[in-house]
């Protein structure tokens, strides 16, 4: 009884193909054979078509690319980086010296790279014009701020293999391999139109206004200190000073360190929002002053955490147009905040971290330089209870 799988017998004593999409022909060599780019290749004897399929799957990508195949043997293939690589981060993870979040990004990023040049790909074969056409093709999918992002991680992960010895010398990217530059973002940004990612203080009051207590309480954390999504997630009950009406809390980000003070209406809208918080489902949680109705942190390792839909959902329900999310808080504070002239303050209080000798030298800012900023932006958005403190 005949294979079903298998094609009719060829002619001339030739065997027939195992199965009608077998990638080689018999050629009259007593190979296995395939035309690729006007040449013939060959992959192994007749009598072994498994081991000819085996040879040809090893060095297909090599040879459709026009490049000499190489035996995986003799260096790091592009999958044996992405995953060394991934693993070094996740054990940073585990240590708590980098954040989930980044690990995705840089997930992401090794996800491109072997789709763009295969998982089989000896690294140190990779050369100039391959990452001149992964920009390429980058720049077509994506917007000018991610390619700068992207090819930062690229990056990272190519360092990994030669600062790790994975690969005999470092890789060599070519000129064109380069992030755009911050005079390319700014050109983008004009030709495009982009308003500035800014809330004016109308439109502030209106999602305070229509948002529920623990929303209203990370608006007013946005605001009031520059916080970010991830901020608002992951702040500690231990953080805030309830007396002092202070938040010293580093940046989980950076580790940057960080001191905020508190505005009455902060203060009052997290105690709204702690009255109304449900027990966290996982006792490790139960130190975070956020926790959302299904018992888990508002903090996610992903872009759309609980606090990006909530606030989306806001801006849609108000029709607040623009480009703009629960971020844009932090651009608004920052913008508001250096017209109080104080620059190093304003730096502490959103954990910047400040590339000059002076932030080296600098050990401590005073709390009333810090509240003499944080106020600036309270009476820039509630001027009327400002007026009737300053009377008062």
């Amino acid at each position: 009884m005949s294979d079903s799988n298998s094609t009719a017998p060829a002619p001339s004593g030739k065997p027939a193909k195992p199965y009608d999409d077998f990638p080689l022909f018999p050629h009259a060599s007593g190979q296995w054979a395939k035309k690729i780019k006007g040449r013939m290749f060959y992959f192994g004897k007749w009598h072994d078509p498994d081991a000819a399929l085996d040879s040809y799957l090893r060095q297909k990508d090599a040879l459709h690319a026009g490049r000499k195949p190489r035996e995986q043997a003799e260096g790091t293939t592009v999958k044996e980086l992405a995953n060394a690589f991934l693993q070094a981060k996740q054990a940073l993870v585990d240590s708590g010296d980098l954040l989930a979040r980044t690990w995705t990004d840089y997930k992401a990023a090794c996800d491109l790279i072997v789709s763009r040049f295969s998982k089989s790909r000896l690294v140190e074969d990779l050369g100039p014009d391959d990452f001149a056409a992964l920009r390429q093709y980058m720049t077509k999918q994506w917007a000018a701020t991610s390619v700068r992002s992207v090819i930062q991680r690229v990056r990272c992960v190519f360092k990994f293999a030669s600062d790790n010895r994975l690969i005999p010398e470092p890789v060599c990217f070519g000129q064109n391999f380069k992030r755009p530059s911050n005079k390319a973002l700014r050109l983008l940004k004009h030709r495009q139109g982009q308003a500035p990612k800014l809330f004016t203080g109308e439109e502030i009051h209106q999602l305070l206004g229509a948002a529920s207590a623990p929303v209203k309480a990370q608006l007013l954390l946005g605001i009031n200190c520059g916080f970010g999504n991830t901020d608002c997630g992951t702040l500690p009950l231990a953080a805030i000073d309830w007396d002092k009406a202070i938040i010293d809390y580093p940046r989980p980000k950076t580790g940057m360190p960080r001191r905020c003070p508190l505005w009455p209406e902060t203060m009052a809208a997290l105690r709204e929002a702690l009255a109304v918080r449900p027990a966290p489902k996982d006792p490790a949680h139960s130190g975070l002053v956020f926790i959302t109705q299904r018992g888990l942190p508002w903090a996610k390792e992903i872009a759309d955490s609980p606090l990006t839909k909530e606030v989306a959902k806001l801006l849609k329900a108000l029709s607040i147009n623009g480009s703009r999310n629960f971020y844009a808080l932090r651009h608004t504070f920052r913008t508001v905040a250096d017209e109080a002239k104080d620059q190093p303050a304003a730096d502490y209080i959103m954990g910047h971290e400040v590339a000059h000798m002076s932030s080296v030298y600098r050990e401590t800012i005073s709390d009333e330089r810090l509240r003499a900023v944080a106020d600036h932006v309270r009476k820039w958005l509630f001027p009327s209870a400002a007026k009737i403190e300053s009377v008062e």
